[in-house]
C-alpha cells in the first residue's frame, strides 16, 4: 500500500487479540520508523480497548507520512509496537469546589 505525502492510511496487521480485561494495548510508533520511513502513528498512539475482540476487530495502525514523498509500506514491515498497559475503569464524581491551591497553569511543574 502506499501512503500519499501528507497523507493518513490504515495500515492492516493482519492481528486480532484480545487484550486483558483491565488492560489496553497501546501502539506505539518504533524508534527508526519517523527517521528511515517517514511515518509517524498518526495520533501519537493507538489504542486498543478490551472490548475490541471480536473476530473481525483486526488492530490496524494509522500513519501519518510526514515526507514529501509518497512512502511504500508492505506486510511484514516492522512500523508500530504494542504494549499492554493497566486501564482501570474510573467513576467520576462532580464536586461543588476543589482544592484552593493552583499550581499555575499548563508547564508550571518546571517541564
Amino acid at each position: 500500500m502506499d501512503v500519499s505525502p501528507g497523507g493518513v492510511a490504515l495500515v492492516r496487521t493482519g492481528l486480532v487479540i484480545e487484550v486483558p480485561t483491565g488492560h489496553c494495548l497501546g501502539i506505539f510508533a518504533r524508534s527508526s520508523t519517523p527517521l528511515k520511513r517517514g511515518l509517524l502513528v498518526a495520533n501519537g498512539v493507538g489504542i486498543v480497548d478490551p472490548d475490541y475482540s471480536g473476530p473481525e476487530d483486526e488492530i490496524m495502525i494509522q500513519v501519518l507520512n510526514f515526507t514529501a514523498a509518497t512512502v511504500h509500506v508492505t506486510r511484514g514491515d516492522r512500523l508500530a509496537q504494542g504494549i499492554v498497559l493497566p486501564a482501570p475503569r474510573v467513576t467520576w464524581q462532580e464536586v461543588g469546589a476543589i482544592r484552593p491551591v493552583t499550581r499555575g497553569g499548563f508547564g508550571a511543574t518546571g517541564g
